[in-house]
């Protein structure tokens, strides 16, 4: 017997109907949220749209509602969404999934690092709904698995991560490939010049929404900063983990290196933490997030490009291991906590070296980030430049490249000298 849900009323005032209503009240949706309230309307009358809104609003269900209700289930494929990860590919499938239960409609994720036969054994299955990296829906256009000749809804989600990483070529291919008419809406958190550009080109008088604050980062989430020298970094991480016992926190790397390295020394004091980066395999990549968004794991390590399929509403901190180089992406990790209204921290590990970066960072989001302090952990002083001894040894912690002494009396710079001393020749 199906449990009763209470349908909101909110949503049905904006012109959602009965069957989406039934599994907004199961998933508990209660009020929209601003991008919600601003995009299903027009999308609902068919306008095509640029929306603008920060990370963590609700932008899939702003999108997905409208279109799911628009679909003919009797009909083949109709709505097309491209998004820039694999991550978000599997994440966005999911919550259209759970938004079309009772419609009889079927959702279909397609992306890079599976078996191009699975996905194309789910593509024969007629589903009406694709969701897909542009790479990967290039693909199966080229290899006749998939036509767009009856579709009716194009969405670009995260369009501004997309082009970053090199998709604008595809993402022109794609939308060529539809030449019939239909309703493209372009949905990022940012919206610039070449984004203008492309909706000048792809859309016919686009509905333009901006419900992105003033303030670019949101109110719930408390930032501090806390100075730590490289060899300070993972003390300062254990203070954080240990006084503040986060609930669920991811921790960002600017490498895929140093975040198998980090994974590896928290296993090593006794931390439940897991690493998701583009070096991991597809499969790995699933049961990591499966087990952190089931709260299975606690801390996930992470390198940007594999976080932007990160859409988990517990997170409740998130930590930069190492500041990122362009401020813009530290607003971007920072939204991966406080969502749909909670509230979350994030705390940043900075260099005495990054401050003039942090500076930057606190001129973008007009706020200044206060250092906080945790009792048992102190920043080491700087060390003083020297030039090293002819015959010193390099030990395990060096600077990589460090000159060596080798047999002959002469020098030489040694590749991977941080590892280990130079060979002598025999």
């Amino acid at each position: 017997m199906q449990k009763h849900h209470e349908v909101p009323k909110a949503f049905e005032a904006l012109g959602v109907e009965a069957p989406i209503l039934v599994a907004l009240g199961k998933m508990g949706f209660e009020e929209p949220t601003d991008i919600q309230k601003a995009l299903i309307p027009p999308a609902l009358d068919g306008h095509d749209i640029i929306g603008q809104a920060r990370t963590g609003t609700g932008k899939t269900a702003a999108f997905g509602i409208p279109t799911l209700q628009r679909i003919d289930k009797s009909g083949r494929l109709q709505a097309l969404c491209l998004v820039p990860t694999r991550e978000l590919a599997v994440q966005v499938t999911a919550e259209l999934r759970r938004l079309a239960e009772f419609t009889g409609l079927r959702c279909v994720a397609i992306y890079g690092g599976q078996r191009i036969q699975q996905q194309a054994h789910q593509l024969g299955r007629k589903p009406h709904f694709v969701v897909g990296t542009p790479g990967r829906v290039q693909d199966f256009i080229n290899r006749g698995n998939l036509d767009l000749s009856t579709v009716r809804v194009v969405i670009l989600d995260e369009v501004d991560r997309m082009l970053d990483i090199g998709f604008r070529d595809d993402i022109r291919r794609i939308l060529s490939e539809i030449r019939q008419e239909h309703q493209t809406i372009f949905v990022s958190a940012t919206i610039d010049e070449e984004i203008r550009r492309l909706g000048s080109r792809f859309t016919n008088k686009p509905v333009e929404l901006d419900v992105s604050r003033d303030e670019i980062t949101v109110e719930e989430v408390t930032q501090q900063y806390v100075t730590a020298e490289p060899r300070d970094k993972f003390r300062a991480l254990r203070a954080i983990l240990e006084q503040d016992d986060p609930q669920s926190a991811i921790v960002f790397t600017n490498t895929k290196a140093a975040a198998r390295r980090l994974a590896h020394r928290l296993h090593g004091i006794g931390v439940d933490a897991m690493e998701i980066h583009g070096d991991l395999m597809q499969r790995k990549r699933d049961r990591v997030m499966d087990r952190f968004r089931n709260k299975r794991v606690r801390v996930l390590i992470a390198t940007d490009l594999a976080s932007r399929g990160i859409d988990v509403r517990h997170v409740t901190h998130i930590i930069n291991y190492d500041l990122p180089p362009d401020p813009e992406v530290y607003v971007h990790r920072i939204g991966r906590t406080a969502r749909m209204g909670s509230r979350g921290k994030a705390v940043s590990l900075v260099t005495r070296e990054e401050g003039k970066l942090l500076t930057e960072i606190e001129m973008l989001i007009n706020k200044q980030i206060p250092e906080a302090g945790y009792s048992g952990y102190k920043a080491s002083p700087p060390e003083e430049k020297r030039e090293p001894e002819a015959a010193e040894v390099t030990s395990g912690d060096a600077v990589a490249g460090r000159l060596m002494a080798p047999a002959g009396g002469t020098t030489r710079r040694t590749l991977g000298g941080r590892f280990k001393p130079a060979r002598r020749r025999r």
